[in-house]
């Protein structure tokens, strides 16, 4: 399976927060649903529809995932809603317990066995395992190696601190713009895959 990370970002590399005020106020961050301006559901909602159209399954980390299955049971009847109520859910997390997986289709990865069984999934035949949101997640795929596209939605604006997907490790690590597109309201969605080192 192609491991694929679609984020909304600010133009200084925040992910934080996205949808509302009180999504993730960790840090005392209070910009949340700072991407409402800028949603377009042609450009930036195309970009979702056709990323959970490629996707078998989603992966989230527990923050993101919680969120999620606070929203979207309440929302079926459209057709995005009903595939990402369908579809199979992974979600890591060392304190969930299983009677609170109460969204759809979800299975629990302990946080301590992550990495092992994302590598496993990954090695599996398969469409897309998207990941959205999930910083603490997704700095950890891309520190392993473990990340085959990134979808970024860059929004123009800067938020001034937050939460963030890249690693600093200090590790150098080059990606290829495979394409982009640029919505009325600004905002830029860049697709990008690793470069295979040689």
């Amino acid at each position: 399976m192609r491991i694929v990370i679609s984020e909304f970002m600010s133009l200084d590399g925040v992910v934080q927060a996205p949808g509302g005020p009180e999504e993730d106020t960790d840090g005392g961050f209070a910009n949340g649903g700072w991407t409402h301006p800028f949603f377009d559901p042609e450009v930036v909602g195309g970009a979702f529809d056709d990323a959970l159209s490629k996707a078998e399954a989603l992966l989230f980390g527990r923050r993101t995932w919680k969120a999620m299955a606070g929203a979207w049971p309440e929302r079926a009847g459209d057709p995005f809603a009903d595939r990402m109520n369908a579809i199979p859910k992974y979600v890591v997390s060392q304190t969930l317990r299983d009677d609170e997986l109460t969204w759809n289709n979800t299975t629990r990865i302990p946080g301590d066995k992550a990495v092992a069984r994302v590598r496993e999934l990954h090695e599996t035949d398969g469409g897309d395992l998207l990941v959205m949101g999930s910083p603490t997640l997704v700095r950890t795929l891309l520190s392993e190696g473990l990340v085959d596209e990134l979808r970024l939605m860059v929004m123009p604006v800067l938020l001034g601190g937050g939460k963030t997907i890249f690693p600093d490790d200090g590790a150098l690590r080059t990606l290829e713009l495979v394409s982009t597109v640029i919505s009325g309201t600004g905002v830029h969605v860049c697709t990008y895959r690793p470069v295979a080192k040689g």
